[in-house]
């Protein structure tokens, strides 16, 4: 049963002592340390208690992540009608592969680096502007949108903008999700 060889570690990884998860399924310590091993072979339904509680506390103690909580509140963006040269030096100064296009705080497309080499490799690259070579703007999530649906956006998208009220506040990339999701413990551990 590969259910049984996760047991301990789901339990582990929640923080769960194998005494508060013996008194939720009404068996002792010693009988979950013995299956945990693998020396004895539980009842169906005893299996079914406790993954039942595991898949409850993993439920309710993972945080909840906003993307509020995970964006880059600086976000650096460009015009439509600024010259390629201009939107090269802003993405190297920042350090950007990326960079949404806004038109008087209107999302209006993006920009990322492959699109802007490109283009700067055409004989008539000081005559272009950003509108020129445009890509598919990146979705607007409000900022309480959860992180935890971001990684299907993200795999289509760069990144992410986040607005509040519909004025655009920052913007989420794959490596703020990473970062934020890396840095958050899976339970939470209630104030002493």
């Amino acid at each position: 049963m590969d259910a049984l060889t996760e047991i301990r570690r789901r339990r582990t990884a929640l923080g769960i002592s194998l005494g508060e998860l013996a008194h939720a399924v009404g068996r002792s310590d010693a009988t979950l340390s013995r299956i945990e091993r693998g020396q004895i072979r539980p009842s169906y339904d005893l299996v079914q208690r406790i993954l039942n509680y595991l898949e409850a506390q993993e439920g309710l103690t993972a945080p909840r992540l906003t993307v509020a909580e995970l964006m880059s509140r600086t976000l650096t963006s460009v015009e439509s009608g600024a010259t390629l040269t201009t939107a090269a030096q802003r993405m190297e100064s920042g350090a950007f592969s990326q960079l949404p296009v806004l038109d008087d705080g209107r999302v209006v497309g993006a920009l990322s680096e492959t699109a802007l080499l490109r283009a700067l490799a055409q004989p008539n690259a000081h005559r272009l502007r950003v509108r020129d070579v445009l890509e598919v703007a990146y979705p607007v999530v409000d900022e309480g949108f959860p992180a935890d649906l971001l990684p299907p956006l993200l795999g289509r998208y760069p990144a992410v903008l986040v607005a509040h009220r519909g004025e655009v506040r920052g913007i989420v990339t794959k490596a703020d999700l990473i970062r934020g999701l890396r840095g958050t413990p899976l339970r939470k551990r209630p104030a002493p």
